[in-house]
């Protein structure tokens, strides 16, 4: 049974992208514009009460039950976990996994999403704002840095979910004023993992309608005006 993929092609959409292209689950794509507000549909709110992207419908989940999940990090312990691949078996390794995973969700993602905010997208520039988020963008590569100059991967000798979710943060560092080249252990990684076949397919996933240029008045309501805080 094919996966049905509700996205669109941002980091945390990218994520569950890889995943399935390195997992070779038979998977379709159902684009959710966020710039169009298609995240505040019925049909997507059914599936998540977040509306935020990404969720996924598989229609043949344990015990041939129909599961729906949003979260990027919860659809990805549960792709790796429904294949049985990208997650160690040694529950002390996989700990480790969902550890750097948790890193991910709890720390790259959303303060390099802050920084994007302030930096790009801001109608305004908070001078404050921008410094404290890049910030802690340095120190979060930091972080990082020691682990992968120690590991091969974030979990370990092997790659793993916690690597896909993470790929899709670090790649295009200018866009946080970063120079991988400060980082050694952590360009070592990134582009090994760039590289790969599956993570090529994944990123190209909707990337016909990357945004190109500056957001516009629209947009910008749509995604951070009060149109997010409407109760649905």
């Amino acid at each position: 049974m094919t996966i049905e993929v509700w996205s669109w092609p941002t980091p945390n959409g990218h994520k569950v992208h890889i995943a399935l292209e390195e997992l070779e689950l038979p998977y379709k794509v159902v684009p959710v514009n966020i710039g169009k507000g298609e995240q505040f549909r019925p049909e997507f709110l059914a599936i998540t009460p977040n509306h935020r992207i990404p969720a996924i419908v598989d229609p043949e989940g344990p015990d041939g039950r129909r599961v729906e999940l949003f979260e990027s990090g919860a659809i990805l312990i549960y792709l790796a976990e429904k294949s049985g691949r990208l997650m160690p078996s040694d529950p002390v390794e996989r700990y480790k996994a969902l550890q750097w995973l948790m890193f991910q969700m709890g720390g790259v993602g959303p303060m390099f999403g802050q920084y994007n905010h302030f930096a790009a997208y801001a109608p305004e520039k908070i001078p404050y704002a921008t410094e404290r988020y890049g910030n802690e963008v340095k120190r979060l590569h930091n972080v990082l840095e020691k682990r992968l100059s120690q590991s091969e991967y974030l979990a370990g000798k092997d790659y793993s979910i916690a690597d896909i979710a993470t790929f899709p943060w670090v790649r295009n560092p200018d866009r946080r004023d970063i120079d991988l080249a400060e980082y050694p252990a952590v360009k070592r990684w990134h582009d090994a993992i760039a590289a790969r076949p599956a993570v090529q397919r994944g990123v190209a996933v909707l990337s016909e309608n990357q945004r190109s240029g500056p957001m516009n008045d629209e947009e910008r309501e749509l995604l951070f005006g009060k149109t997010q805080y409407q109760r649905r």
